[in-house]
Order: C-alpha cells, then structure tokens, then sequence
C-alpha cells in the first residue's frame, strides 16, 4: 500500500523539509502502518515524533483506525475483526403487505444478521422471510413453549413459499432477529437462531432454502394484514 509508513518523523528547527518529507503525512492526513508492529515501531526512536494522547493512526491489515488513549491504542472504525457492520437500515412504510431490502448480501460477507424492531402490525400476525424473487423450497422449523404451560411444542414448514414462524408483529411492536448465512453463495441459503416472540408464547426456529442460487435481497411480509414503521437492519459478520 503506497500510503504505509514505518515512522512519524519530529522536524526541528532549521531543518531542510523535502517534497518526500511533506507528502509523508499530506497523502493520508494520518499516518498508515502495516499492522501494530509497524505501528509501534514509528513512535519514539531517533528523530521520530513521541507518542502521545490523542495520536490517530490507521492499519491497513485490519483497515481500523485508532487513537491513542494516553495509556493503550483503541480502535474507533470501523468495526474491529469479528464485529457486525451496519450495511443498511430500511424504513417500513405506512400499511405495507411486504418490505423488499435491496443491496443487502455480497461478496464481502458470508454471514449476516438481520433486526427489525419498531413499528407495529395490524394485528397479532406471523412474519414471513423470503430470498429475492424465489418462492418455493423453504424449510424450517419452530420449536416453542406457551408462556401459561411451559410445556415444549413444535412446528414444521415443509417445501413452502417462505420461511414462517421466523419473527411476530403486534399492535405493540415488530420483531424479527435471525442470522442469514451464504445468501449470496451459489449454494443453499441457510436461517438460524431466529427469535420467535408472540404474545403468549416463545422459541427459536430455524431453516434452510433448498435452492442453490445467489441472492442480494430479500424479503418481509406478514402473513396477513400488514406492517407500519419500523426499521430493518442488516449487519455483516466480518469474516477474519
């Protein structure tokens, strides 16, 4: 990367700064290392600047920035290895029978997670979860427990048109929270750890979608009536 450095240099009075000298800095506004050895490396040594709190930095290993706390380097974005990033947030609209998220899957992420959270429903109504245009070939299951009894029952959804039982709709709110894994891999697209919330009962479900294609979008829908307010949120979970 033209950018990297391995030192911060301290000029001192009287000295000759070359055009290199300048652009040192001037390319980035803030110095690049490879990595924190690197990093570490460019402070403090002979002719080099002394590190201090409030010194920005930016690693193109791991494409952060941090800053330097006065006692340790904390990074501040993006988000550090393993973390979600927020790739887009739609706003439900007003008495809508489906909500399409475009842009939402690519390359860059094998994984994701999906949130809905505000708004309300016309009524207590299930909420459905379908991959781009496709309609057949849904497989899932919910395992639940009523809220009065406690005692464990189960669901199945065999060869459907979307994956149901995935996330719940009420007067009172949305909520739909589920991992989405290789939707944009040509392979089968699989959904888990959805969280199943009712008004008077709870579970978690779980499926696959029997159709190796690649997909950039999906689709929410109530199983009936429809959905005011709200916002979809898609995460990506980093790959390293």
């Amino acid at each position: 990367m033209p950018n990297e450095q391995t030192t911060v240099p301290l000029f001192v009075s009287g000295e000759v700064l070359t055009a290199a000298d300048m652009n040192l800095s001037a390319g980035t506004g803030v110095p690049v290392f490879t990595n924190t050895t690197t990093r570490d490396a460019g402070f403090g040594g002979a002719g080099e600047k002394v590190l201090a709190e409030g010194q920005l930095c930016y690693l193109s290993s791991t494409n952060v920035v941090q800053y330097y706390d006065g006692a340790a380097w904390a990074t501040v974005g993006p988000a550090a290895a393993g973390a979600l990033t927020l790739i887009s947030a739609t706003t439900i609209g007003t008495t809508v029978s489906s909500v399409t998220v475009t842009g939402a899957f690519s390359a860059t992420y094998d994984a994701y997670k999906v949130v809905v959270t505000g708004g309300v429903a016309s009524g207590n109504i299930q909420m459905q979860f379908l991959l781009g245009a496709s309609i057949t070939t849904y497989y899932n299951s919910l395992i639940y427990a009523p809220f009065a009894s406690g005692t464990p029952a189960g669901i199945g959804n065999n060869n459907q048109a979307s994956w149901d039982y995935v996330g719940y709709g009420t007067t009172d709110s949305l909520s739909f929270n589920a991992d989405i894994l290789d939707p944009f891999a040509t392979k089968y697209t699989k959904l888990v750890n959805a969280v199943y919330t009712a008004v008077n009962e709870a579970g978690s479900a779980s499926g696959v979608h029997k159709t190796a294609t690649s997909y950039t979008s999906f689709i929410i829908r109530p199983s009936s009536g429809t959905f005011t307010g709200g916002t979809i949120c898609v995460y990506g979970y980093a790959k390293s």
